[in-house]
């Protein structure tokens, strides 16, 4: 099974053009497709924006029983679809299940076009990922900028904004409850084939967390997977959970190839982030060494920056866009490095403790 990268990921949300109007004037996203009762979608309505190679699928329910109709009473606004390009459909949902992963849907083909319909095919079918979270394998053939033929209109295939400030979907970072991050990380092993790439266990404050990262062999699927430690005092994770009702996405990582730009344009346009300690950038060069953009520049922004072997990363997270305060977005620019900021995870604790209590700053 080739897993080729991260296809799109769909939010469930209570109204999907109240979300994507934010999306579209906050982040620079474009709606390029929208889908309903009158393209094959049954009981519910659903928007494709997009920005660079960003696909963002909202989908709202229009009746009781529609899954994004429950998802959103039990959880709010979320991350419910996670697609997964592959090579194949039919030999990873087979492989996929025989390995231990729930069928949610079988293989089904969308096309359009030319004789016969089949210009534009694209084969997707879904397996159990974790909580209510699935996973909707991919398979692409014709034009990219198709998307689901006969079932979301595509309306904009060329998206026209010139000034593209995000360009992928870095990574996800997922929250599971006490006990939940050694067996999830496991069945991504032992199901999907990733590989275990970090771990860590962090504490401040009082508060403790277990980490672990799980990536696909291609390195373009990308999963953080996060647990409180039920020893050490509640915190921002347990919070999650209990707003959440159970685990699930916490944050999208946005990648840029300017940071700094970026968070600038962005803050421009009303996105708030989380605050950073001042005293956080006055030894800063002393711990990662020489910067690769200006220190204050980096200061005035709140863009906090980590090293590994292979060079910077740079890493801002902003504040969650919801009434319950769970899912937020990361922007993220990589400088040659490949991992995940973890010198910064105390500093994100820091300024999302002030969040929740009503002093972040910014």
């Amino acid at each position: 099974m080739n897993i080729s990268g991260i296809d799109h990921i769909e939010l469930y949300v209570g109204d999907a053009r109240q979300a994507a109007f934010y999306l579209c004037t906050a982040f620079g996203f474009e709606i390029c497709g929208q889908g309903g009762p009158e393209t094959g979608l049954e009981g519910g309505r659903s928007l494709l924006l997009r920005q660079g190679d960003i696909q963002v699928v909202l989908t709202t329910g229009l009746v009781p029983d529609h899954p994004a109709t429950e998802y959103v009473r039990k959880h709010g606004d979320g991350v419910a679809v996670v697609g997964i390009g592959v090579d194949d459909v039919e030999a990873a949902y087979r492989d996929l299940t025989e390995r231990g992963a729930e069928p949610v849907s079988p293989p089904r083909e969308y096309a359009t076009g030319g004789p016969g319909g089949r210009d534009h095919r694209v084969v997707v079918a879904e397996v159990s990922g974790f909580s209510d979270v699935t996973h909707r394998l991919v398979e692409r053939h014709g034009s990219p900028k198709e998307f689901l033929p006969g079932a979301i209109e595509v309306t904009d295939p060329e998206p026209h904004a010139d000034d593209k400030l995000l360009r992928t979907i870095d990574h996800l970072a997922i929250c599971v409850p006490a006990g939940g991050l050694a067996p999830t990380a496991q069945y991504y092993v032992d199901v999907f084939g990733f590989t275990q790439i970090f771990e860590e266990y962090v504490e401040v404050g009082g508060q403790g967390m277990d980490s672990k990262v799980v990536q696909s062999p291609s390195g373009h699927v990308t999963f953080t997977l996060i647990e409180p430690d039920p020893q050490r005092r509640p915190g921002q994770i347990d919070n999650f959970l209990t707003w959440h009702a159970g685990a699930g996405v916490q944050h999208v990582a946005f990648g840029t190839d300017d940071i700094v730009k970026a968070v600038s344009t962005l803050g421009d346009k009303g996105v708030r982030f989380l605050g950073t300690p001042g005293t956080y950038y006055d030894t800063l060069e002393e711990r990662v060494g020489h910067l690769d953009a200006p220190l204050d520049e980096l200061r005035r922004l709140g863009v906090l920056v980590d090293r590994d072997h292979w060079g910077q990363l740079l890493q801002i997270f902003t504040e969650s866009m919801h009434v319950r305060r769970t899912l937020f977005l990361e922007i993220i620019e990589r400088r040659g490095a490949l991992t995940f900021g973890s010198g910064n995870i105390k500093a994100l604790y820091e300024a999302k403790q002030g969040e929740l209590s009503g002093t972040t700053a910014g």
